[in-house]
């Protein structure tokens, strides 16, 4: 039996510049960490060579291509596994719809789990890219590269999308104290509601050209937090995804409505200094650049909304327990 642990994610600034229709013209830019909460994921062998599946549903099926489950379907094949195998998946959250990168962390740690399972090790860059190729090449989904790459390396990351399609990861130095103190100033809190990301995230694919001036200042505020983090000045962080949030709301319908905006002015009215929906918007998880003094007077203005408390995570999809036996024939 395998079990492996993927991050969930926290995007500072600079989504939407990790859209194929932005990088494929000019480079993205995203600063992005990683948080303790986790999705899990089981594989165990069995001793028939059926394949049987537990998520929401509960699926048995004899051959690979009959599986339902898009993403187990197509790490599976892209692995190699073929059957004979329990395949479980566990989440902290809900695993759709937050905006914390949950369905990319789920096809990192599917295949990290398959790898593991044949014994065999793959680096985090390989993990990212075929989850990339899994997700964005293979199904056809109209979202970027940032949620791979963070939940396979973690940490806090600075990602940069070229146009030649590669990716480069930069681990910004927030070690010990710093880890803690830059953790302690972001706050989490449900909207209540969840959203498909595919719809606003396919608007945002056919906006890209329209919206070149907002998502060249998106990509340059990526720049400014890891120039803020590198730096140790963490408030300046609180201004920028204030300004994030402004612009992100311009690239597409659906993004905010009017609760989101009021819950979000309500925070900075008792003291956050700056915040934005995570994901593609809708929904999901507000995240909040708050100092310590004021968060007591934010979370009793927010007393309505559910606090997902969480600190930064330094290690990206790892296998954390693995106990393999001879397959039956």
């Amino acid at each position: 039996m395998v079990i492996t642990q993927t991050p969930l994610r926290v995007s500072l600034a600079g989504g939407g510049t990790d859209l194929e229709a932005f990088w494929s013209m000019e480079p993205g830019a995203v600063t992005s960490l990683a948080i303790d909460k986790f999705v899990y994921v089981i594989v165990k062998e069995r001793f028939d060579e059926k394949i049987y599946i537990n998520y929401s549903r509960k699926e048995i099926v004899q051959s690979v291509d009959e599986i339902a489950h898009e993403l187990v379907r197509e790490a599976m094949r892209l692995t190699g596994v073929s059957g004979g195998v329990e395949i479980t998946s566990l989440a902290d959250v809900p695993s759709e719809g937050t905006g914390l990168g949950s369905s990319s962390s789920v096809t990192v740690g599917l295949l990290n789990a398959f790898y593991a399972f044949q014994g065999i090790q793959v680096s985090a860059d390989q993990l990212a890219r075929q989850a990339c190729d899994i997700e964005i090449d293979i199904l056809g989904k109209p979202i970027g590269k940032q949620d791979q790459y963070i939940a396979a390396h973690g940490g806090v990351r600075f990602l940069e999308f070229l146009p030649d399609g590669s990716v480069r990861v930069e681990r910004l130095p927030v070690y010990n104290e710093k880890y803690r103190k830059l953790g302690s100033n972001l706050l989490l809190f449900f909207t209540g509601r969840t959203r498909r990301a595919n719809q606003i995230l396919a608007k945002q694919n056919e906006n890209v050209r329209d919206n070149i001036v907002y998502l060249r200042e998106i990509r340059n505020h990526a720049y400014m937090v890891r120039n803020a983090i590198i730096e140790g000045e963490f408030d300046a962080i609180g201004d920028i995804l204030h300004r994030t949030w402004e612009m992100k709301k311009m690239l597409a319908d659906g993004i905010s409505y009017p609760e989101i905006d009021e819950m979000y002015e309500c925070a900075r009215r008792a003291g956050a200094l700056g915040g934005k929906i995570c994901g593609a918007g809708g929904g999901g998880f507000l995240l909040l650049y708050c100092p310590r003094a004021a968060q007591d007077a934010v979370r009793s203005a927010l007393h309505g909304y559910r606090e997902l408390p969480f600190m930064i995570e330094s290690d990206g999809s790892k296998v954390i327990f693995n106990y393999r036996r001879y397959r039956w024939k």
